[in-house]
């Protein structure tokens, strides 16, 4: 009995000693693809003068660093051939113009010419309707218990698609959410965010986006991935299955990933009270 006994005990001890062992496994990395966030938004009440569009590349499974992308051209014009250059902050991969005069309804060309390649896209500003009102409930969420949030808008007649960045002061990403009113048009709409963690004195930054109908398609499916994989941020590295606007001219198999977008903006920052 003894003997069967201390058998046992050195085949369950050798079990767990094979379990410890350390599995290497080789992902395939696919080649680093350009990555361009072009984002034109332009904040109510302001000239939008100042915009800035990043390029990067994606980066393989085990780094934590995006790479950023210099020495690049990069330019936007409008259909009345007024070309806007963005510069290089040097080294940073971060491009910036000072003097864009965003029109809405106006549409505009991107271009980034890359490693001898040239990258395009076009895309139409669009407008957004101000919000109206912000109102809280403090029995809000799936569990009727926690600080929720409602912020209205009055959507116009015509055919309108929305966005909406939540940012509390105590996320590390935002949260986004789209909006169409295919059903609803001209009618009164609201988002509405609430989450847990809400408490008196937390900051949301709110911001409001007018989209087109394909950004608005391709944000559905990005957020979507991004909640089937957890949460975090769509705009972090995008998933290379998910192609954007954007065109490479000299050889369409190498394309970059992002898209091209002009929203006009409406932000507001609220305290839970």
């Amino acid at each position: 009995m003894k003997i069967t006994k201390y058998i046992l005990l050195i085949v369950i001890s050798l079990f767990f000693l094979s379990c410890e062992e350390v599995i290497d496994v080789d992902l395939n990395t696919a080649a680093p693809r350009l990555v361009i966030d072009a984002a034109i938004n332009w904040q109510k009440g302001t000239t939008g003068a100042e915009q800035k569009i990043i390029l990067s590349t994606t980066t393989d499974f085990y780094s934590n660093v995006i790479p950023k992308i210099s020495g690049a051209s990069v330019s936007v014009k409008s259909s009345e051939n007024l070309n806007y250059i963005f510069s290089e902050i040097p080294n940073t991969g971060e491009y910036l113009c000072n003097n864009f005069k965003p029109i809405l309804g106006e549409t505009y060309t991107l271009t980034v010419i890359y490693k001898g390649e040239t990258y395009t896209a076009t895309e139409t500003m669009q407008s957004v309707s101000p919000i109206l009102s912000i109102v809280q409930k403090n029995n809000g969420g799936f569990s009727g218990k926690d600080y929720e949030i409602q912020v209205s808008f009055q959507d116009p007649t015509d055919k309108n698609f929305y966005m909406v960045k939540f940012f509390p002061d105590i996320y590390k990403t935002p949260s986004y959410s789209i909006l169409k009113d295919e059903f609803t048009n001209g009618n009164m709409k609201s988002w509405q965010f609430s989450d847990e963690d809400l408490k008196q004195g937390t900051k949301i930054d709110i911001t409001h986006y007018g989209v087109s109908e394909l950004y608005f398609n391709y944000m559905n499916k990005i957020i979507s991935i991004s909640n089937s994989s957890g949460g975090g941020s769509p705009f972090q590295t995008p998933p290379a299955t998910i192609r954007g606007n954007i065109v490479n001219q000299n050889n369409i198999n190498n394309y970059a990933l992002g898209f091209f977008s002009l929203s006009e903006v409406d932000e507001r920052d609220y305290v839970i009270q």
